[in-house]
């Protein structure tokens, strides 16, 4: 591995650092990071016109700005910022060069092997940053997406910081001291109500333990986060997934995960937590891995609108 400074979008305030990765295999870059993203608005993730991915974060080392672009099995990255050192050397892991499904049967489901076949460069993602997929994971509970993308929006924008490089209207999420002094009332204008915020300041009191989950085993990393009160079994769940890459753990509780799953695998509209779990347990081990081909898959549950008579206008 090479990193040399200032590219083509590098100056000599921000040094470009790149790299690049052969990963012998297929690389879907959009597939395995969409789960990061929080909506179009995201401000720590966006799409360039030529197809680039980027994303900001803060690592360890501080905060960082990272882009990737593939072609075939060939991932460039460049980076910015203190952490930009610590993004390209896990560049690989982000992208789930450790996420092995030997021992996954997708041919047990025409489904799965159907969407295994059109994706094979799709992996779990494993950021390795804990509370930069908590917080957005705190944000989005009890709420509807459309609720917590905007609070998630207005923290970045108001407290988090402009991202090192090329992008300025990137976002740097906020770090755990500048959480832990947000006042209440920002809290209450973004739409975050009193639960969302203990627990959220709850998780930055301990977000150094909670960043050592990465390094442990996954039950033991789940039964820590849990000790935070208002972490429940969805909410770890998230960030299991997307922290680590867990390819088990499951988010149950989900509004609308369950429906998907049972849609996709029974053809029945609905179905429940228990049901969901049962027609997952074939998989034990892989489950996180048949939810994400199914979210891939393009199939959706069926809507079923309020059904109104026609109204008269001329009675109006």
């Amino acid at each position: 591995m090479s990193y040399w400074p200032m590219g083509r979008f590098g100056s000599p305030r921000m040094p470009e650092r790149r790299r690049r990765w052969a990963a012998g295999r297929p690389v879907d870059i959009r597939g395995t990071l969409g789960p990061l993203v929080h909506g179009g608005g995201d401000p720590a993730h966006r799409t360039s016109v030529d197809g680039a991915f980027w994303w900001a974060c803060r690592t360890p080392d501080g905060p960082g700005t990272l882009a990737l672009r593939q072609r075939a099995g060939v991932v460039d990255a460049s980076a910015w910022g203190a952490g930009a050192a610590w993004l390209l050397d896990r560049m690989p892991v982000l992208l789930g060069a450790g996420d092995d499904w030997t021992g996954f049967d997708n041919a047990a489901h025409p489904l799965l092997a159907d969407v295994a076949r059109r994706h094979p460069g799709l992996r779990l993602p494993s950021t390795g940053l804990v509370l930069d997929v908590l917080i957005p994971a705190i944000l989005e509970q009890r709420v509807t997406g459309r609720e917590a993308r905007r609070a998630w929006r207005g923290v970045c924008y108001w407290y988090g910081d402009p991202a090192p490089g090329p992008w300025p209207a990137l976002r740097v999420p906020p770090a755990a001291e500048t959480l832990l002094d947000v006042p209440t009332w920002d809290w209450h204008r973004l739409g975050v109500d009193v639960a969302r915020q203990r627990t959220i300041r709850g998780a930055a009191t301990v977000a150094g333990r909670l960043e050592e989950c990465v390094e442990l085993a996954p039950v033991a990393a789940l039964a820590r986060l849990r000790l935070v009160p208002g972490i429940g079994e969805w909410t770890a769940a998230e960030v299991a997934q997307r922290a680590w890459g867990d390819p088990d753990t499951v988010s149950v509780g989900d509004f609308h995960i369950h429906d998907q799953v049972v849609h996709a695998l029974t053809g029945r509209p609905r179905g429940d937590d228990a049901e969901m779990l049962a027609l997952l347990e074939p998989w034990r081990g892989h489950r996180q891995r048949v939810v994400r081909l199914i979210e891939v898959s393009g199939i959706a549950k069926p809507r079923f609108g309020p059904r109104h008579s026609p109204i008269d206008m001329r009675a109006m």
